[in-house]
C-alpha cells in the first residue's frame, strides 16, 4: 500500500509539462474558427427566419392561403388496399 502511495506522490509532485512561453496561448486560427462558426450560425439563422416568413399565418382548412389547397383532412378517404390490390377488412 505504501509503494502505491509513494508513486501517486511521485507522480503528482512532477511538474507540469509543455509549459514554455507560449503555453496556454491562444493562436490566430483560434479565432479564426470562432468567427466562421459565428458567421455561419448568423447565415442558418436568417435562413431559417426567410424560410419561416413562407409558412402560412394558420393551417386553417376552412380558410386556406390563396396558393394553398384546402385540406379535408382523412375523413372520408378510402383504406388502402393490399399489396395485391384488394380492399383490406377493417380493423376490429
Amino acid at each position: 500500500m505504501i509503494e502505491l502511495f509513494d508513486v501517486v506522490t511521485f507522480l503528482a509532485d512532477d511538474a507540469p509539462r509543455n509549459t514554455g512561453p507560449d503555453f496556454g496561448k491562444a493562436s490566430p486560427f483560434g479565432l479564426l474558427v470562432i468567427v466562421l462558426l459565428l458567421l455561419g450560425t448568423f447565415l442558418l439563422v436568417r435562413s431559417m427566419n426567410r424560410q419561416l416568413k413562407k409558412v402560412p399565418e394558420s393551417f386553417d382548412p376552412q380558410h386556406p392561403e390563396p396558393d394553398q389547397a384546402a385540406d379535408e383532412g382523412t375523413v372520408g378517404v378510402d383504406a388502402p388496399a393490399d399489396r395485391d390490390g384488394s380492399p383490406r377488412e377493417p380493423d376490429e
